[in-house]
């Protein structure tokens, strides 16, 4: 499986997919016209290991919602992501069976080995 949960306005995330060979031959899914299923999240979370991992304290809601306040277990992460689609750190990039998530350098590297680019 080779997908990218990514957000189309968001110039990070377009330089990324550009990065990843304009994300030919990937899965794409813009996370804000195409919500993240539950059923999709869960994939993810096999992958990456825990929910907070997919989590992103940089959405305006974090400090909307002053979260930072709030001690949040598992199933809050899970919950607010799928509430909330700003809440998934960007873009998620599954090859195979691995996961890269978010935009720091190795991370999108790593990605980029994988996919073969």
């Amino acid at each position: 499986m080779r997908k990218i949960y990514h957000l189309s306005t968001c110039n990070t995330c377009k330089r990324i997919i550009k990065e990843l060979n304009d994300g030919a031959g990937f899965d794409m899914q813009d996370i804000k016209t195409e919500k993240i299923t539950p059923a999709q999240l869960e994939e993810m979370h096999a992958l990456a290991g825990s929910y907070e991992n997919l989590f992103t304290r940089r959405s305006r809601q974090w400090s909307a919602r002053n979260l930072k306040e709030k001690t949040l277990s598992e199933q809050d992460y899970r919950d607010l992501i799928l509430e909330e689609y700003t809440f998934l750190k960007r873009p998620v990039v599954i090859v195979d069976e691995e996961i890269f998530i978010g935009n720091a350098g190795k991370t999108v590297a790593a990605a980029k080995e994988k996919a073969g680019v």
